[in-house]
């Protein structure tokens, strides 16, 4: 048995490596690596690996993580401010998509009445196991349209316990006298959640202080994974989601001084067990049936996309989105989601729909989640700002020779542009942002119109003469390809890149740059210095402290970048803590 597990374990993390990396690499997506490299070493595949079902239980875990990660960035009054996208939005959504899929199914397939609607609710729920950490590694979850989003993925994953109630009153099985009825569960949702919540403040967070005064890591480790288990644990025996057990425990934790130290010890565990879900997912990926009905299950899978994307759009235009943003937000939630496949199995048994149908639908559930990646590609299309088109700006072709070239003329930019100027240096300045460029003509100064990090118009702007371009747009608008592109193309001048944080310098590793700079370091350098010199620290210490901790920030970069997270354990050691204090000189 120990052999076997051994033996299944390297196959899946050897396919997983080769396919995400081989998937990265094109651009694709880890996480349709991971569901083809389930397909090719699971059962319908080469056969390489088998058990997915118990797998996928054991996987359900990085859902729970993710969840209980997701619930420590929000705290209650946050969550009580987007109760209107939660319950209005989300409970439109699943209603309005569940009616027209299932009508959908009904309509081209066949399925009876009761089947249809058992199989067409469970694909109006989308994949918070997909769309979520899609979210965080963008940076986006907790802006206005992550937060949408998030809400919209929230309630679909409240709504599994009145959906599988749903498929019970429809059931044609004989009734289980030991299920407890649809309000009785209903009444467990309330009293578990209540539950959580006292728990949270009078168990859980008194027992992390205790934990934290004894500065054991391991037990600080233990302690958290105890606390999201044991809130999943309580709701799986109540026959409730173990995902919202584990977000209500972390919703309870986001006020906690511990709770980035509970990020980062959890996260390692939920990226691994998410990737095991989706290897997971896509081993039960059912080929033959693929192969035995292509039309029916490319067809469907087109159709649930197309269906929740029109009508998520038409939602979220309603409720005061713009079209692009709204747009962007139906391609993203346009998948079926992983929670379809418990739904399935409930109409497989409550014998509304036969074995092979239940296999079929999960095949149209897995292939509309492979569609994901390439439509978050289309979303961030959609979802970028339309630029304003203005026939009286003149582009950068107009400008004459220049030394400098700076690209964005935001807060950043004015200071670098200025300091040029102080010394009498010919600049050429350039931005996207119509109304930015109208503020600095009425100061009297020539700013042109255009996209900066684009090589054709950097090429009309001068910059295979300029001694240096500086890259100043706010938000990390430069991707690492851009500016690959520009070092290339322009290598006698010295490139300047402004970043938003250490992620950003991260993402240029290895790259020739004159210098990357964070927008807000040097800025709170000093109101260091200066909060140093209010309580009474000499000059002479304020620079000592100063100087070591620009030396342990850049050693701290160095080891997080070669480590690719900025969660690198050499990397925490060498920063500063209440108890880690610099010594004497």
């Amino acid at each position: 048995m120990s052999e076997t597990m051994l033996r299944d374990g390297v196959v899946m993390l050897g396919a997983a490596l080769a396919f995400v990396l081989l998937f990265r690499r094109l651009g694709l997506g880890a996480t349709l690596g991971y569901l083809v490299a389930g397909a090719a070493i699971g059962p319908q595949g080469f056969g390489f690996v088998g058990g997915a079902e118990t797998k996928l239980h054991i996987a359900e875990l990085g859902i729970v993580l993710l969840l209980f990660l997701v619930g420590l960035e929000l705290h209650p009054s946050r969550l009580w401010r987007l109760r209107r996208d939660i319950f209005g939005l989300g409970l439109i959504q699943v209603i309005l998509c569940g009616a027209a899929l299932s009508a959908l199914i009904y309509v081209t397939t066949g399925f009876s009445f009761g089947a249809a609607i058992a199989l067409g609710l469970p694909l109006a729920l989308s994949s918070t196991a997909q769309v979520l950490p899609m979210l965080q590694s963008a940076g986006r979850l907790n802006t206005p349209f992550g937060e949408r989003a998030f809400s919209v993925l929230l309630f679909q994953d409240l709504s599994i316990i009145p959906l599988i109630t749903i498929v019970a009153a429809l059931s044609r099985a004989p009734a289980d006298p030991s299920a407890p009825p649809g309000w009785l569960l209903a009444v467990y949702t309330v009293a578990a959640v209540v539950g959580l919540v006292l728990a949270g403040r009078y168990i859980l967070n008194p027992l992390f202080r205790l934990i934290g005064g004894l500065g054991e890591r391991e037990l600080f480790v233990g302690a958290g994974l105890f606390a999201v288990l044991a809130s999943a644990a309580v709701m799986e025996a109540l026959n409730l989601s173990t995902a919202l057990g584990a977000f209500v425990a972390g919703v309870m934790l986001a006020d906690s001084p511990y709770r980035h130290e509970l990020e980062a010890d959890v996260d390692p565990f939920r990226t691994i067990l998410l990737g095991l879900f989706f290897l997971a997912v896509g081993m039960m990926l059912d080929l033959h049936a693929i192969a035995a009905r292509p039309f029916f299950v490319i067809s469907l899978a087109l159709a649930v996309v197309a269906t929740k994307a029109v009508l998520i759009f038409g939602l979220a235009r309603l409720f005061g989105m713009a079209a692009r943003p709204a747009m962007a937000l139906g391609l993203l939630l346009s998948q079926g989601g992983e929670f379809g496949f418990v739904l399935f199995a409930q109409a497989e048994a409550a014998q509304l729909i036969a074995p092979s149908a239940a296999s079929l639908l999960g095949a149209v559930v897995t292939l509309s989640m492979a569609t994901t990646p390439f439509l978050m590609m289309l979303a961030r299309r959609f979802n970028q700002p339309k630029p304003e088109m203005r026939t009286d700006l003149e582009g950068p072709e107009l400008a004459g020779p220049a030394e400098a070239i700076v690209v964005g003329y935001g807060r950043f930019g004015q200071t670098v542009a200025q300091m040029l100027m102080a010394n009498g240096t010919p600049v050429t300045i350039i931005d996207s942002k119509a109304e930015q460029i109208d503020v600095a003509m009425k100061f009297g100064l020539k700013v042109y119109y255009g996209d900066g990090t684009r090589l054709d118009l950097l090429r009309r702007a001068g910059a295979a003469e300029a001694k240096t371009i500086v890259f100043a747009m706010d938000r990390d608008q430069l991707s690492r390809e851009e500016l690959q592109l520009a070092l290339k193309s322009f290598r006698q001048a010295a490139i300047f890149v402004r970043t938003y944080d250490r992620r950003a310098l991260m993402r240029y590793k290895g790259l020739d740059v004159g210098a990357a700079v964070r927008e807000v370091f040097e800025s709170a350098v000093k109101m260091g210095r200066l909060a140093l010199e209010a309580v009474g620290v000499e000059p002479e210490e304020v620079d000592r402290i100063e100087q070591e901790y620009r030396t342990r920030d850049k050693a701290r970069l160095r080891v997080q970048a070669e480590s690719g997270t900025i969660f690198a354990e050499e990397a925490k050691e060498m920063m500063f803590h209440p108890d880690r204090p610099l010594g004497p000189a």
